[in-house]
């Protein structure tokens, strides 16, 4: 029993010595992946703080910058993890971590299908020049003005002061229309006036008010306007201009300015904007007391 135990003893002494050996030997590579361990995290904070810097001057969204920033030293800090076990010859244990790293990525990957999608989309859409905060869009069948845009969602404010959240993936794979891209929206006012009206005094008329309710039209030429069907109960158009406008909101303001100033207009001139009316005649010979529809009713 006490050969057993000195044997057992003499084993751990030899296999702490090797150990002690091994070190020694390899005391100028540990140092050496500690140097470059730390001056990876020392690098990583430097690459943080400049990432950060240079991507808030292209993105607004302070998530999207910090995320960035992040991924970009997290990188730095598993190179220098990399290096170091290659300096230490753990070119198993490197590749065992890879290996692993492979599976896990795969693993989140699959559970978080839609986090992630919604995450790339929404790094995708920040770094957009034609959309930004405060652009008044429209999109996946809601219209309103950008408030945020997030890793997760897209938040628009709509005209009646609702608050529409989207999930990036939906943003980016549907068409956008971004009314904030130019300074020009077109309003189009539909309109019609009765059958006995001058109609070329009526489209003059029509073109001077509109010229002369916005300062940016500068002649009547620039207002369109057109005839286009024979109504029920009066002859339509169609009159469109450009007004300089970004929003849908300051398109709705003008287009009522317009319908307010043509209502008056031809209010001045007599000219009549008729409304369906419904004629009853009363002039039929019928006689409900005649004794062959009395006979009828009776029998019926």
């Amino acid at each position: 029993m006490k050969n057993q135990i000195s044997q057992a003893f003499n084993n751990l002494i030899d296999k702490l010595l090797g150990w002690l050996d091994a070190i020694i030997q390899n005391l100028p590579n540990l140092a050496l992946a500690i140097i470059v361990l730390v001056s990876a995290y020392f690098i990583a904070k430097h690459v943080n703080r400049l990432t950060y810097k240079l991507v808030s001057k292209k993105v607004q969204q302070e998530s999207i910058s910090s995320i960035v920033s992040r991924i970009s030293a997290v990188s730095v800090v598993l190179v220098g993890l990399f290096l170091a076990l290659g300096i230490l010859d753990l070119s198993k244990t490197l590749t065992s971590l890879l290996t692993g790293a492979g599976v896990a990525g795969l693993v989140i990957g699959l559970a978080l299908q839609g986090t992630l999608s919604n995450t790339i989309a929404g790094i995708v859409i920040s770094f957009r020049k034609k959309i930004q905060i405060g652009n008044w869009v429209e999109t996946n069948g809601y219209s309103g003005e950008i408030i945020d845009i997030n890793l997760k969602d897209f938040t628009l404010k709509e005209a009646d002061n609702n608050m529409v959240v989207i999930p990036n993936k939906m943003i980016l794979e549907n068409p956008l229309k971004n009314y904030s891209l130019t300074t020009n929206m077109r309003v189009s006012i539909e309109c019609g006036v009765g059958y006995d009206s001058d109609l070329e005094f009526v489209e003059a008329l029509t073109k001077k008010t509109i010229a002369n309710t916005f300062n940016q039209i500068e002649q009547q030429e620039n207002v369109e306007f057109y005839y286009t069907e024979f109504g029920d109960s009066s002859i339509n158009y169609l009159c469109r201009f450009w007004i300089d406008a970004e929003s849908m909101l300051e398109k709705l303001r003008a287009k009522t300015k317009a319908i307010i100033a043509i209502k008056k207009a031809y209010d001045t001139e007599g000219i009549n904007i008729p409304f369906p009316i419904r004629t009853l005649q009363f002039d039929n010979k019928l006689n409900v007391n005649a004794p062959d529809l009395q006979e009828a009713f009776l029998n019926n």
